[in-house]
C-alpha cells in the first residue's frame, strides 16, 4: 500500500495518506475538507550487500 502526500487548498496543511485502493480519497486531518492536492514526494532507496565489485553503502 503507497503512502501519498497531500497539501490542503483550504488551509494547507500538508499530511501523508496511506492509500489503500487507487480510487481512495483523502480528507485533511486538520480542517475536514476534501480539497486536497496530491503533491510529488521523493522516495528513499537502501542499498544492500553486494558480490565483488558492487555498490555497497556504508
Amino acid at each position: 500500500m503507497p503512502i501519498y502526500e497531500f497539501t490542503c487548498e483550504q488551509c494547507g496543511h500538508e499530511f501523508s495518506v496511506l492509500v489503500r485502493r487507487m480510487g481512495d480519497s483523502a480528507a485533511c486531518p486538520e480542517c475536514h475538507s476534501e480539497h486536497v492536492k496530491r503533491r510529488m514526494s521523493g522516495f528513499a532507496a537502501h542499498g544492500g550487500k553486494t558480490g565483488s565489485g558492487g555498490y555497497a553503502p556504508t
